[in-house]
Parts: structure tokens; sequence; C-alpha cells
């Protein structure tokens, strides 16, 4: 039987039109392109039907109220469409796809996150490839997980960043392998999803659901030579209910008293501190040096080898949360939960 693929257009450069001020938005623009493009009309190609949302919005523009909103749309279509493919700009795409893999719990049915760095309608667009395969894969390669596809690999979502600004290779998954590549064959890492819709056992889990998200007060600091303590300190004073700190390699940082003094204030104010590195790949290893140790002795919790984007969002949905302890949110962010944390 053929399958059906739900496609929602959220915004995002794949759908834009030019005009006198550079690339925009456009209702039914999108449909108009792709009812002129004969391959996606093709018999080996699944059915889909293509949902605009009413206000399509430059990614940057994105936030966890509309991360909800597409969680949401995904939940009232879940029982009608065999997978989901999420359409959406480049700047929040690995925001969008981690905070989805932690909210779809319980997900069965592949959700494919992708879009473009040319517009659709426009010479030499990657959002032709990007599509068509997302569509093809979501029908025959369903993978059960919140993925991101683009030029050729598939992603987990929750390990994807963007690496590449304006090059149509511009996500890459640092500390993670990719799940499928889509060359002159499609080879799927059989190892590396975490399992297959087409294993017997997984049909008999209960029916996905979503876990709410509400915006979350989440400060992030960059580590950086010379960084005043007041920088933490304006920061906590605020009310936030979680703080990134993004260290230095595995997880060092300057053994400087009134920093590492603002840090044990936030723990005291119970607000969650996560030590992520800031380099691109690896992970914390806060035991490895005499540096890392001082701030593991402030109280805050390992990031591991989770991205910001990852980290961002897993506060988010453990934070929404409202019936969880501070302890038990501090062990579910240590914790793998969707595969945004490698385990050893």
């Amino acid at each position: 039987m053929r399958k059906h693929i739900y496609v929602a257009y959220t915004g995002g450069t794949i759908g834009m039109k030019p005009s006198k001020n550079g690339f925009v938005p456009a209702e039914g623009y999108l449909s108009e392109t792709l009812a002129k493009m004969p391959e996606f009309q093709r018999s080996e190609m699944p059915a889909f039907t293509i949902h605009e949302y009413d206000e399509l919005l430059d990614s940057s523009d994105m936030s966890p109220a509309d991360w909800q909103l597409i969680a949401d749309d995904i939940d009232r279509h879940y029982d009608d469409y065999d997978g989901f493919i999420i359409l959406h700009g480049t700047d929040t795409m690995a925001y969008t796809s981690s905070a989805l893999s932690f909210m779809l719990e319980d997900l069965a049915k592949p959700v494919i996150v992708t879009g473009s760095q040319i517009p659709l309608a426009e010479l030499r667009s990657d959002g032709q490839t990007n599509l068509l395969n997302a569509l093809y894969i979501a029908a025959n390669y369903p993978i059960p997980e919140v993925t991101l596809f683009f030029n050729n690999k598939l992603l987990r979502g929750n390990r994807a960043r963007k690496v590449d600004a304006d090059g149509f290779d511009a996500f890459d998954s640092p500390n993670f392998p990719v799940l499928l590549k889509a060359g002159i064959n499609i080879e799927v890492n059989h190892d590396n999803v975490r399992r297959l819709a087409t294993d017997p056992s997984f049909k008999t889990q209960a029916r996905m659901r979503v876990s709410p998200v509400i915006s979350q007060p989440i400060g992030l600091v960059s580590l950086y030579p010379g960084i005043s303590a007041d920088v933490v300190k304006n920061i906590i004073q605020q009310p936030v209910n979680a703080l990134i700190l993004l260290s230095y390699g595995v997880g060092n940082a300057p053994h400087n008293e009134r920093l590492l003094e603002q840090l044990v204030n936030a723990q005291k104010q119970a607000i969650i501190v996560v030590n992520c590195t800031q380099c691109f790949r690896g992970k914390v290893n806060m035991s490895g040096y005499a540096n890392g140790h001082i701030l593991q002795d402030t109280g805050l919790i390992s990031g591991g080898d989770m991205t910001p984007e990852a980290t961002l969002a897993k506060l988010h949905y453990l934070l929404s949360k409202a019936d969880l302890p501070i302890e038990k949110r501090k062990q579910l962010m240590m914790q793998d939960l969707r595969g945004e944390l490698s385990r050893k």
C-alpha cells in the first residue's frame, strides 16, 4: 500500500519567493512550486499532504511555543499518516529537532525535519533533493525517531548542529554517527537507530503522546579568558531556572574563587547548572584535570557529549514537568532519554 506522509511547512528558506527586499515566505508558494515538479508525483514516491502554517516563520523567530505548535500538529494527525516531514528554517533547525525528540514520547513513526539553503523554486536549490529524499526515506526507511535530513545525511535530531552558514553541507552530528546516507544506494546504520518500526515489539507500545513544554528562563554563559564573576552573578540574579555553562575542553574553568562562588550560589538558589564543552567534538570529563574538579565541587552536573541545542531543549522538557523535584531533574539531565547522550 502506498504510504501517506504529512508535510508541515512552518516557514524557512525552502518555501520562500523573491521580493524587492530579498526572499520572503509567501502563502501557497511552496505548494504551487511542488505541483510543477513531476518527480514528486512519480509512482515510487509516497502520497503526501502539505499543511502550510497560517503564520510562516523565519526560524530565527522560533520559540518553545512554536515547538509546542508543531508537536500538537503531529499529535492531531498522528493516526492518519505513516510519517511526518517538518519543513523548517535552518538557523534553529537543530533546536527544534532536539525539542521534538523529547516532547514526542513513545514515538513509533518517522518525524524528519528538513529545509534548504536555497528556496525550492530557485535554480540550484538543495530543497528539491532534501525534500524528495526525506519523503522517500520516511516512507521506505521508517526510523521512529525525530531526525534531521540535510545534504544526503539523516542525523539523529538531538545530535545535530548547524556547522555552515551558507554551504549545502550545513549540518553535522559531531558525537554520533550518521543514521542513514543517501548516495547511489541508501545505507542505514542499523546499529545506531534506536529501534526500527518493523520491530514487532515496538508496535506494542502506547500511542505517541506529547509532553507539553512551557518556555523556561534559561541562562547560557561561555567561558573566556578573563571572564568576570559578575557575568554569572548578573545572570543568576535574574529569575532563571537553569544555567548552561560552556566550559573549556573536557569541562575546565579558571580557578577564580569569585566565579566559583557564583556557581555555588546558583546551586543554593535551586538553579540547575549544566557543564557543556565549548568544543565541537568530545565530552565533559570533570575528573580529568584539577580545573575540572573545581567545577564539579560546586555541585553542577555534567552535560557529557550533549550539544548545547539538545541541552537547552532537554532543560525545557524537564523543567516543564512541574511535579519533578530538582534532584530528579538533575538525575534525568545526566541520563540518556532519547539517544542525546552517550552512556560511556
